[in-house]
């Protein structure tokens, strides 16, 4: 099954915690603090694999989590790194933030992008100990990893795309002037997803030709299965426009030709700008001369360059392969997609930005990311560690903003786990 759009959730890894641990050993008097830090948590990388052609892998597993940095040990051990998660997509699939749909990476011209980074481990006891406080019984947590929903969309690198009705031979040009073998048979619809085929027009020279799936009027809107395939003529320098010139479908090919491309426009208005050559085929079992000929003239007036051709018979596919080597020579390379997301910044981690809220008489709470940071590194069960929680909220000027709200004495304050006895 062909794939080239999946929504996934990724996860880096979060940091280690650092250790509390104290040095104890024969012989030493005074072994002090040694507690080491958390390890790095992994990050999430996608990685360009020119061995795959469509996003199936991520069809039914949609969430994906790095590995978790490991907590420090005792004699300043540190933790082992999280090994890092590397997701494979294939070369030309567009990376967006599902969030805002902007561009995180084209992964056309890269090998490899972290997409979302792993916390930092916290610090181990050793780090906290002064002159003062020679025993701190209290460490630093691991920082969480980035996480966000990305949206894959696979855009194949072709340098030509083909496009038209069902049944105009699409397929059977792509068989004919690469190597690709998509299936044929008279039927609409018969090809269901995009060909790729390189073209070698001479010994040094080649490039990738597409075969679109059929369009048909409404495609833009997901009539068909125009809707689902019309992103991988985005990446398209040149654009040949196949059309049935025989009448066997009994379709006009002036409203057939403008159908398409009201479609394209309707897209994408780039790529209705998109240089075009207009290929009549099947010539061989042509019915009606003045269709014909009507038909070509309608073009020429455009100032389209008109090759009529069949490709069952390979008529008329020179001029129409010389004039493509022409076109790309003269047109800028592949269309790459610009990053333009912006990486929000991270959340600001001040005492000022506290909320202190009193739900009921004699009650308050204070929340925020700075004080979560700080419970983190707090064990209540120590005093010394008890000590420099009250201090750092003190420095930090929370109980003056808490009198000025107006805190009674014996007021009960909650601080996450914690709770306490307001008392001046």
């Amino acid at each position: 099954m062909f794939v080239d759009k999946a929504t996934i959730h990724v996860k880096a890894g979060r940091g280690g915690d650092g250790v509390v641990s104290f040095h104890r050993e024969k012989y030493v008097t005074n072994g002090g603090p040694d507690g080491g830090d958390g390890g790095r948590g992994g990050d999430v990388i996608l990685k360009a694999d020119d061995n795959l052609s469509t996003l199936m892998d991520f069809r039914y597993k949609r969430k994906y989590a790095a590995q978790p940095g490991e907590n420090g040990q005792g004699r300043r051990k540190s933790g082992k790194d999280g090994e890092s998660l590397i997701l494979r997509v294939p070369r030309g699939t567009v990376v967006r933030d599902s969030a805002s749909g902007a561009v995180m990476m084209d992964m056309s011209q890269t090998d490899a992008f972290t997409v979302a980074r792993g916390g930092r481990g916290g610090w181990g006891n050793q780090h906290f100990a002064t002159p003062t406080r020679q025993a701190p019984r209290f460490a630093k947590s691991g920082m969480p990893g980035q996480e966000l929903d990305l949206t894959l969309e696979l855009k194949l690198l072709a340098d030509v795309g083909l496009v038209g009705f069902p049944n105009v031979g699409k397929s059977t040009l792509l068989s004919v002037l690469s190597s690709a073998r998509p299936k044929i048979a008279n039927y609409h619809f018969t090809t269901l997803q995009p060909n790729l085929g390189v073209v070698r027009a001479r010994e040094d020279v080649s490039f990738v030709l597409a075969d679109i799936p059929g369009l048909i009027e409404g495609a833009a809107e997901g009539a068909g299965l125009g809707h689902a395939f019309l992103r991988h003529v985005d990446r398209c320098r040149l654009i040949i426009h196949v059309v049935d010139i025989s009448g066997s479908e009994g379709r006009d090919p002036i409203e057939d030709f403008e159908a398409i491309n009201r479609e394209l426009l309707r897209f994408n208005p780039e790529l209705a700008a998109r240089p075009q050559l207009v290929a009549a085929n099947k010539q061989d079992i042509l019915s009606d001369e003045n269709q014909f000929e009507r038909f070509k003239a309608y073009i020429t007036e455009k100032g389209l360059p008109f090759f009529p051709l069949s490709a069952v018979t390979h008529e008329g596919l020179k001029p129409l392969l010389d004039a493509t080597l022409e076109a790309l020579q003269k047109l800028p390379p592949i269309r790459v997609f610009e990053p333009d997301y912006i990486r929000p910044e991270p959340e600001r981690a001040a005492p000022e930005d506290l909320v202190m809220e009193q739900p009921e008489p004699g009650v308050w709470t204070v929340e925020g990311l700075w004080l979560d940071r700080l419970l983190g590194r707090v064990n209540p069960d120590d005093y010394e560690s008890r000590m420099y929680f009250e201090r750092t909220l003190k420095n930090a000027g929370l109980y003056d903003r808490l009198e000025t709200l107006g805190i009674q004495e014996g007021d009960t304050v909650c601080m996450g786990r914690l709770q306490f006895t307001y008392q001046k």
